[in-house]
């Protein structure tokens, strides 16, 4: 019984966690539907205008239809990880030109639990298509503390479906390779 209750306890937390992330008042909310749930995200269209702008462009041309979350970076597979994330995207499916980093210091958006943030190659204007969901606290990822302060473009944050992040995050994996990948059914608008 005991166990169960910290289970709970637990399960408490992290839901207050996504809940002390700073979520955008206005913006735009997405649902990203997986074949393991779905997750509402809230993309702040004011503060990170060109990444909103890119990835709403992919949301609303069906681009990331059928695509997946494929990596996850797990400090209870991986202790010493810096970073715990799930990451998805289009891979090489789609041809998408590249955005500029809109740095944390200037939109004030933080890789904080619950972030969505695009990711990149070391190249800081390689941002595309593929996206990840931060897990606790990933602030070093911020331009102010990344080593080539440009850091990683946070553009929103989840608002509800924490809960299949993490599932997300714990599913079967060989490394930091989902296996099998979590399909993104689809991507779309909601109110």
């Amino acid at each position: 019984m005991a166990h169960l209750r910290n289970i709970g306890i637990a399960l408490a937390a992290s839901f207050l966690l996504v809940a002390a992330s700073p979520a955008p008042s206005k913006g735009t909310n997405v649902a990203i539907e997986t074949t393991a749930g779905t997750i509402v995200v809230r993309l702040d269209t004011v503060a990170a205008p060109v990444t909103t702008k890119n990835f709403l462009h992919l949301v609303d041309t069906g681009a990331y239809n059928g695509s997946s979350f494929y990596r996850t970076v797990s400090r209870q597979r991986e202790p010493n990880s810096a970073i715990e994330v799930i990451q998805g995207g289009l891979q090489p499916k789609a041809i998408v030109h590249p955005i500029p980093v809109e740095k944390t210091e200037t939109t004030g958006l933080h890789n904080t639990n619950g972030a969505i943030s695009m990711a990149r190659t070391a190249d800081p204007v390689s941002a595309t298509s593929e996206f990840f969901i931060c897990i606790g606290d990933n602030t070093f990822l911020d331009s102010q503390k990344f080593s080539d302060h440009e850091g990683y473009a946070a553009f929103g944050y989840v608002v509800s479906g924490y809960d299949v992040v993490l599932a997300i995050n714990h599913a079967p994996a060989e490394g930091q390779s989902l296996t099998p990948p979590i399909r993104i059914v689809r991507i779309r608008r909601v109110r």
